[in-house]
């Protein structure tokens, strides 16, 4: 198995993180990584919000209302916006703003993991208190919508492979071939 392959099938999501902080240089290459994803017609429609602040940390996880815990311990966050003022290039589907933010989150998640940084997603949109809460924390211009937040930091404790709640990494029943 080639490392690319070992970095998907090994992520997972890390929820306690320990104190150490990550370089800038590492930040850099999540960053680069999630503007190295496709995007609709090329628009690159996304921007981050990154946030290395104990106290702005505590206040991310408040406004993201539920589950945003891990975002407590982390040495850092990032808030995936997407920019709608550059998504005039695909009017006939407007929407793919949001799977733009979904590619840019995972190649940062995987990023991560390639360098023994762990992560968890958290989801933002489309729950509109929390997009509104982020919104106003942020001080975000009407043209940015939240995507998600994602937490950043070294794990506080091993998280072994396949421990995503005891599920199977691979279900056949979920693969069908050239038909339903």
């Amino acid at each position: 198995m080639n490392d690319t392959i070992k970095t998907i099938m090994n992520r997972k999501s890390v929820r306690k993180f320990s104190p150490k902080s990550i370089s800038k240089e590492d930040v850099k290459t999540i960053l680069q990584a999630g503007m190295s994803g496709p995007s609709c017609v090329n628009s690159r429609c996304w921007s981050f919000v990154v946030v290395q602040d104990k106290d702005k940390l505590q206040k991310m996880a408040d406004a993201n209302v539920k589950y945003a815990d891990p975002l407590r311990g982390a040495a850092l966050g990032i808030l995936v916006c997407s920019d709608l003022s550059r998504t005039e290039f695909f009017a006939n589907a407007r929407e793919f703003w949001v799977i733009d933010g979904a590619i840019a989150a995972q190649n940062m998640i995987l990023a991560a993991e390639s360098l023994g940084i762990g992560s968890c997603w958290l989801g933002t949109w489309p729950v509109e208190e929390r997009v509104n809460n982020q919104t106003a924390l942020f001080g975000l211009p009407e043209h940015i919508v939240p995507h998600s937040v994602i937490a950043f930091g070294y794990p506080a404790e091993d998280v072994p492979y396949g421990s995503r709640a005891g599920r199977p990494e691979w279900d056949e029943d979920r693969v069908h071939w050239e038909k339903w």
